[in-house]
């Protein structure tokens, strides 16, 4: 049974009237959209928003395999959220009835020690799992639509959902910045953000990142065009992927079932090793007999084979970037190659979006300095989510564009028209 220490927010919302359709757990690969309760205010600082926009992101897929602790059957799920405030609640003075709001997908209280620091991911008083404290010491903040684990809050893949400490964790949306933009600051641009420069990423460095999914492309975004690496280089199986981002961005690329010697081959091109790694490739993903059996045999959690070419391919007094999500325990980790070569390996943490969040709208995407939409490839029906999560699970290529399946704006029914320069309208790779 899942055990609970105290917050300063409800954690389940009080349901208001009528019904809406939401995205719901139930098992292993098993999501469906479902009726529930539309939301009301709760404690008088929430925000309800109508959604406009829901969207898939990679650490869903943790949720959908069934590996994250203390999910509930018949829980929303999604955390990446963007529509119009619907209701606000008694304590609520910035935002009213009608904004176009997008959401932050941690949720931070605003009034304890890491709130006032910034570090909003960090809050100490919207989670009350006690599991996550026990198993890691302390525990982070809540988050939307992720497990009890991380507070046990429902989810944005809905057509309405909650926002606790509304006004910390909305942001008006200018007129600049439509919707298919702003679902992607909910999560995926402020995280990419966030693992270049908690690093201290600096101008002329080199750079391996692990993963062409959303965060490793818009990583390689911030890269080359707003902070000024040098060389960039991108490592992942998916052929696709790899080539949608050599199209866009000056980046090379190292397919590893061509290349399985990555580290031999980084070293290679980057003589001595790249000054900076970054994973954002994650837990789930080993590559060898002996790892995928660890797993599958409970014998491990994680993998740590990325990580592992990440400090062999990294310079000596380098810097890794940890920005995926792991779990719980790794074997064979190369720890004494870490300490003999000074290798700083730094785990960044769920990105505390709401101290980018102003900067990021204002100085690089109103600006045009950078284009979270590099990654949006399709544009479904909300209707068809279900769906989504099965081919974004599968990294399905989209034969009737010729296209990677990357990231997709699915629209609710009080969605605006696609803006322009973005996807129409289609059905999901698999199921025409």
């Amino acid at each position: 049974m899942t055990k609970e220490v105290p917050t300063a927010t409800a954690t389940q919302y009080k349901p208001g009237e009528g019904t809406m359709k939401a995205l719901t757990w139930y098992g292993t690969k098993d999501v469906r959209l479902a009726e529930h309760a539309i939301p009301t205010i709760t404690d008088p600082d929430d925000i309800i928003i109508q959604s406009t926009a829901a969207t898939v992101c990679g650490s869903d897929l943790h949720l959908f395999h069934g590996m994250i602790p203390n999910l509930k059957k018949g829980e929303i799920l999604g955390h990446e959220g963007v529509g119009i405030v619907h209701q606000v609640g008694a304590k609520v003075v910035d935002f009213r009835p009608g904004d176009r709001v997008v959401a932050s997908f941690s949720i931070g209280c605003g009034k304890c020690r890491y709130c006032k620091d910034n570090k909003y991911s960090m809050c100490e008083e919207t989670n009350p799992s006690k599991d996550m404290q026990e198993l890691y010491g302390q525990k982070i903040g809540g988050i939307l639509g992720y497990s009890h684990l991380l507070g046990g809050y429902a989810g944005t893949q809905a057509e309405y959902f909650r926002m606790p400490f509304g006004e910390v964790n909305c942001f008006h949306l200018p007129p600049e910045v439509p919707d298919e933009k702003a679902i992607l600051l909910a999560d995926v641009t402020p995280t990419s953000y966030h693992a270049v420069v908690d690093i201290d990423f600096k101008e002329g460095e080199t750079a391996a990142i692990w993963g062409a999914g959303p965060i490793g492309q818009l990583i390689a975004q911030w890269l080359v065009r707003v902070f000024g690496a040098k060389k960039v280089i991108i490592i992942d199986n998916v052929a696709p992927r790899l080539q949608w981002v050599k199209d866009r961005l000056n980046v090379e690329v190292v397919n590893f079932d061509h290349t399985p010697k990555v580290a031999e081959e980084l070293l290679k091109k980057v003589p001595g090793g790249v000054d900076v790694s970054f994973d954002a490739a994650g837990f789930r993903y080993a590559k060898s007999f002996y790892h995928k059996a660890m797993q599958s045999l409970n014998l491990q959690t994680d993998t740590p084979e990325n990580l592992n070419e990440a400090i062999r391919a990294t310079r000596k007094f380098g810097r890794i970037s940890v920005i995926a999500d792991y779990v719980g325990l790794c074997n064979g980790f190369l720890i004494g190659a870490l300490m003999e070569k000074g290798v700083t390996l730094k785990g960044c943490g769920q990105a505390p979006t709401q101290g980018y969040m102003d900067k990021i709208i204002n100085e690089y995407v109103v600006t045009g300095k950078f284009d979270p939409t590099l990654i949006l490839t399709h544009r479904f029906k909300f209707e068809d989510i279900a769906k989504a999560y099965k081919a974004f699970d599968e990294k399905r290529f989209d034969e009737s564009k010729g296209i990677p399946y990357i990231k997709a704006f699915l629209e609710t029914k009080y969605a605006p028209p696609p803006a322009k320069g973005t996807p129409e309208l289609s059905a999901v790779p698999g199921y025409e």
